[in-house]
């Protein structure tokens, strides 16, 4: 990487896509500043293959992006624009592993239930692809997330609609009370530099070594804590029939991807609460099938398939009785009877929570009808969140887009801050007994009594990530003049700790005019609230998990989707990672396309990440050219907002490559009317009249390889010769680009 280099990361589904698109006109534009815009792929199946290089022949050997951009943001050039990529739960992995299998590509299957060495050494292998693997290595810094004023102002001038909010409503968020994450956690600080070993000790006194020691470094918070899972049972079975007593929808509400240990075990829990008769009457049947809950119905029914026809038929006549006793159960498809049960990854919380909020409070039924809900979010931490907003609407009703404040987010997530890096030390106990944490000297520092089938999980948070996050809050409250509120919970020992380093960081600041407080969950959640409604703007202070909880609730509400969000990732290094959005709906959006050679990924999360990213590269290497660049997109971001050039729903208008082209246009037109640079406003003029002239049959020719299937070569792996046929169809259109 060298200084005037921008790497645009290569994902997954509808963001991959689009950057067959809009990737030649970034690279031919940015080209003319003599800044390098290069692809790093960070895909699902790129990772997988990166994994096992010894099993594939030389031609197709991948190399491991993922550990280059690793090393790439611990240096001050790292200037990345990152996409959404797949964030693999288990049935994920295994369709991309099907796939690339059948693709020619030699990779062992995923083992379910390692025997042997090589067994254990495959899953050891897989586990570092599943779920967010990603984020946690490229996220080392921390997060300043906000609507950029051209977006904001576009969704208060044409605002989304909002469903009506009944004061009747029965909807309801549930949490446990006991036995939970919260309830049980610990904390303490490292004294010094160090390392940690984390051991279950038998009732025996037998002590078995879970992980290798950890290194850990002087003011470096570690906490651990435990789901107790007779707890979380005897909490889904109550769920279950409240739900069915209140006549509302059973909706389990996780995050499979990012905390993808422990959360697919407690979905696994879910699922076999729900169809209890099933799992007594049948379970030794689902055993021999290979099923496990954790991987959801669909799963379950796809391996039952196996089984002879009578096991098969009374297996599913104990699912319909299910149906019939149980509570109606909330539906992510209704049309394709696919329910909330069906694949851990299809519910995420932070993506259908603000989705059902802003959609009257409720979710779909099995008959395609929106009805009231019993939102199960089982641990206590951050479920408050949801609840205050929940009781917020119903007592004031649907916000209004057209007035409501701005909510920034200043989050905490430097070196894999919090739960969010915790995979490695989370565990599903196979055993009963005791987990201690302890010190190289022996000294037990954190200890849980634990039971065979509890969660335990360990977390860490170092100092630097601290320090520097209480300084981007104070730098963007002075830079913005808005309150800035620390989420942090006193009760809590994890808070406790960091609020232990946030006050004395904050008094060695100059705060002086400024607004800041700390507020716990439910607390800051009413006064964020209560602003917004006002038309106020707060700057929500927060850990990981409500960084990412938060940047997808208020930004829907506001804005109508999460994806026009501006996310700088300020990284320790001095560098920057720029994020484009959210992708919960890049698997829909492909199956569209394909279906209809449609695309309706909306890339403005892309434009609005390029011209920081400019920005940032302009000023570290001294490049005026880049800063021009960088003005002229902003405006022409404008341009496409304000003369509504968004990807459109329907087959036959508009989509993401005539959104690209406009955004060519107006860029071009921009650059040629700009005074900065006289020669680049030369060298695009002739672009821009050519783009502007062409306009129809550009865009004719853009539509009308629309309405019939398309043909990529697959869904994790694609074929790249026929992306690009697809994703750049306008001879015209390409031939004018050719020219730059």
């Amino acid at each position: 990487m060298t200084e005037s280099t921008i790497i645009y990361t290569h994902t997954d589904e509808a963001p991959l896509l689009a950057t067959y698109s809009l990737l030649p006109v970034v690279q031919a534009y940015a080209a003319q500043a003599g800044v390098a815009v290069v692809t790093r792929d960070i895909s699902l199946a790129g990772r997988i293959l990166a994994s096992f290089p010894e099993r594939l022949r030389e031609d197709q050997r991948v190399a491991d992006s993922l550990a280059e951009l690793g090393r790439d943001v611990l240096t001050p050039e790292a200037n990345i624009i990152k996409l959404p990529n797949v964030s693999a739960s288990v049935p994920q992995l295994k369709a991309a592993v099907a796939e690339l299998q059948v693709k020619g590509f030699d990779i062992p299957d995923f083992p379910e239930d390692p025997v042997s060495d090589e067994d254990h050494d495959v899953l050891a292998r897989y586990r570092k692809v599943l779920g967010s693997a990603v984020n946690p290595v490229l996220r080392q810094g921390n997060s300043d997330r906000r609507a950029p004023a051209s977006v904001k102002h576009y969704a208060q001038t044409h605002p989304h609609r909002m469903g009506v909010w009944s004061p009747e409503s029965a909807t309801n968020v549930a949490h446990m009370h006991g036995g939970d994450f919260y309830s049980n956690e610990r904390s303490a600080v490292m004294a010094s530099d160090g390392s940690l070993q984390v051991h279950l000790v038998a009732p025996d006194g037998t002590t078995t070594e879970l992980r290798a020691p950890i290194t850990v470094l002087a003011g470096e918070v570690v906490d651990a804590t435990v789901m107790q899972v007779a707890e979380l049972r005897t909490f889904l079975d109550r769920q279950i029939a409240r739900a069915k007593a209140d006549g509302v929808l059973f909706s389990v509400h996780l995050k499979a991807t990012m905390m993808k240990v422990s959360d697919p075990i407690i979905f696994g829990h879910a699922l076999r609460a729900y169809f209890s008769e099933l799992f007594t009457q049948h379970g030794a049947e689902l055993a021999a099938a290979g099923v496990n809950p954790n991987d959801g119905l669909a799963a379950l029914l796809g391996a039952i398939e196996a089984l002879p026809p009578e096991h098969q038929e009374a297996i599913r006549a104990a699912i319909e009785a299910a149906y019939a006793n149980g509570p109606d159960i909330a539906m992510v498809d209704s049309d394709r009877g696919i329910t909330n049960l069906h694949v851990p990854s299809d519910v995420i919380v932070d993506a259908s929570m603000p989705a059902a909020i802003r959609s009257s409070g409720q979710m779909w039924n099995a008959r395609g009808e929106q009805q009231d809900t019993n939102f199960v979010i089982p641990d206590h931490a951050y479920a408050p969140l949801y609840a205050e907003t929940i009781e917020h609407c119903r007592e004031y009703g649907a916000f209004d887009p057209a007035t409501m404040g701005s909510t920034a987010n200043v989050g905490l997530m430097a070196q894999a801050a919090e739960e969010y890096g915790s995979h490695e030390t989370t565990f599903e106990m196979t055993a009963p007994g005791t987990m201690r944490v302890r010190d190289a000297a022996g000294t037990t520092l954190l200890e849980h009594s634990v039971a065979a089938g509890d969660i335990w999980r360990m977390c860490r948070t170092t100092d630097a990530a601290v320090r520097d996050w209480v300084a981007l809050a104070v730098a963007r409250a002075g830079a913005s003049g808005s309150p800035a509120i620390f989420w942090l919970d006193e009760q809590r020992p994890h808070d406790a700790q960091l609020l232990l380093k946030v006050r004395p960081a904050l008094a060695e600041l100059n705060t002086s005019g400024l607004t800041i407080e700390i507020m716990d969950v439910p607390g800051a959640a009413r006064y964020t609230l209560a602003r917004a409604r006002a038309g106020e703007d707060t700057i929500s202070v927060t850990g990981n998990i409500l960084r990412d909880y938060l940047t997808d609730l208020f930004p829907i509400l506001e804005l109508g989707t999460s994806a026009k969000m501006l996310s700088i990732v300020r990284l320790l290094s001095g560098g920057a990672l720029l994020e484009t959005g959210a992708g919960g709906s890049a698997p829909r959006h492909m199956r569209q396309f394909v279906a209809e050679n449609h695309l309706r990924w909306d890339s403005l999360g892309e434009f609005l990440a390029l011209g920081p990213s400019l920005e940032l590269l302009a000023e570290a290497t001294e490049n005026p050219r880049a800063k021009v660049l960088a003005v002229a997109l902003d405006s022409a971001t404008g341009r496409v907002l304000e003369e509504n050039r968004s990807p459109s729903r329907r087959t036959g208008q508009l989509d993401t490559r005539g959104s690209h082209f406009y955004l060519a246009l107006y860029w071009a037109q921009q650059l040629a009317a700009q005074t900065e640079d006289a020669e680049l406003a030369e060298l695009f003029a002739g672009l821009a009249q050519r783009l502007a002239e062409d306009e129809p049959a550009i865009v004719a020719e853009l539509i009308a390889v629309q309405g019939s299937p398309v043909d990529i070569g697959g869904y994790y792996r694609p074929d790249p010769q026929l992306i690009e046929a697809a994703m750049r169809p306008s001879q015209t259109f390409n031939a004018a680009l050719a020219e730059v």
